[in-house]
């Protein structure tokens, strides 16, 4: 069943991912575009029954204030202005910045002006989805970058319903990954899952690319690059595969930048994939938030603990392992990280905390080891609690637990002196350190 679609379009607000949550909490689905969207373009999306001219405090680009083409308000459809001005006059909606006025303004636009039906649900969302998927494919096969991690364990999930055996997945150890996870992605899709799985150890290889290089934004393009290189040679063993399916969602969009946005960080599978890239992208989450995300895996039929397992970036712990990484401290990362997640688990928070992880910055402190002055390195503790990923809060966890977590890492984790837990919300930062 096709989906209605109300069509977000960015001129310059930051509250897009806002609205678009507010619209699909209504049961109907939307998609953030580009200001400058086409006819075309705009043609191409299926069922759209309105349009939101969603301005702000970004509209003015290099000094010009942006606005619509001419093709949306020549479009017929109904428009709902939001801090906007430009052609958006007469007949158009504005609503206002009071939370209930300004939902209740919300619905009648998408129900009473625009008719839309309340059919956005994942059992559609899915449908959708293996449509599309199989009509880009076609008889073509695929290759998917698998990670393990809850986004392309639902991107393989998908395309396994759409494609089954045209599906080749692809398990790269960066030796960027957490203690035993490569051992377990392979258990699980290959033993559990029974998917056609290639595991490539290429740890050695981006290590040595990553040597020296401190700058986060120039180690997640390494990662980037060096990931699609490494299943070009794949893909090349294979012949014929030019489809790269990826676990894109929607934040990592939003934080890689927009036209009127300013990228907070790169994606290494957004803002760090090469421009000479020889694949054609498969990307059936992209516009979906995390929560969503999960709820497609449960749909889907996937198990609860792969749905529900801790957030990881694709960088891996390559952005844990402050600044210019080594060997040594990206095993006190390991560590130390799997200290934390054991003792979270013993301490039955691992259901009631959204992610948990460690850093390991670059500079030492002084401290006492065996009644001597020694340097070692600090493990920062980082907890935090969201729905999107787009803000996050800190929990409070209990005393007695961070001693325990604390006392474990100094004992058992050499190098490390001092332990320290991050208390900073999102904004104003953010949950990974780099």
């Amino acid at each position: 069943m096709q989906q209605d679609m109300i069509v977000i379009l960015d001129l310059g607000s930051e509250q897009n991912a806002q609205i678009a949550r507010e619209i699909r909490a209504l049961g109907v689905y939307t998609e953030i575009h580009p200001h400058d969207i086409t006819a075309e373009q705009l043609a191409a999306l299926p069922s759209v029954r309105g349009i939101i001219l969603n301005g702000g405090k970004n509209r003015v680009v290099d000094g010009v204030s942006i606005d619509a083409s001419d093709a949306v308000y020549q479009s017929g459809l109904p428009l709902l202005a939001v801090d906007h001005s430009g052609k958006a006059e007469g007949g158009l909606e504005r609503w206002p910045e009071e939370d209930t006025q300004r939902k209740e303004t919300l619905s009648h636009f998408v129900f009473e002006r625009c008719k839309a039906s309340a059919n956005w649900n994942m059992q559609n969302f899915i449908a959708d989805q293996v449509e599309l998927i199989r009509r880009q494919v076609g008889d073509r096969k695929v290759l998917l970058a698998l990670s393990g991690g809850v986004d392309s364990s639902v991107v393989a999930a998908l395309l396994i319903k759409a494609v089954g055996d045209q599906l080749t997945c692809v398990h790269v150890n960066h030796g960027l990954l957490r203690l035993g996870e490569p051992e377990q992605v392979v258990e699980v899709f290959r033993e559990q899952l029974q998917a056609n799985l290639i595991y490539v150890d290429a740890a050695d290889r981006f290590l040595q690319k990553l040597e020296g290089v401190a700058d986060p934004e120039q180690k997640r393009k390494i990662i980037g690059a060096e990931f699609i290189r490494v299943f070009e040679e794949e893909a090349r063993k294979l012949e014929g595969i030019r489809l790269l399916a990826q676990g894109t969602i929607y934040p990592d969009i939003v934080e890689s930048g927009t036209k009127t946005a300013k990228m907070v960080k790169s994606h290494h599978n957004v803002g760090g994939l090469p421009e000479d890239m020889d694949f054609e992208l498969i990307e059936p989450l992209k516009m979906l938030f995390k929560d969503e995300v999960r709820a497609c895996g449960v749909e889907l039929g996937l198990p609860e603990g792969m749905v529900y397992r801790q957030p990881f970036p694709g960088p891996g712990l390559g952005v844990r392992c402050l600044g210019a990484i080594t060997r040594e401290r990206l095993e006190m990362v390991r560590h130390s990280d799997a200290i934390l997640r054991e003792e979270i688990a013993k301490a039955g928070l691992d259901k009631s905390i959204w992610q948990y992880f460690t850093v390991v910055p670059d500079f030492q402190s002084v401290g006492v080891r065996e009644n001597a002055r020694c340097f070692e390195y600090p493990v920062i503790l980082r907890a935090v609690n969201t729905i999107d990923a787009m803000t996050a809060e800190v929990p409070s966890l209990d005393w007695a637990v961070l001693r325990r977590i604390t006392n474990r890492i100094l004992a058992e984790v050499p190098g490390i002196n001092r332990v320290c837990y991050d208390l900073s919300p999102k904004p104003p930062a953010t949950i990974e350190w780099e």
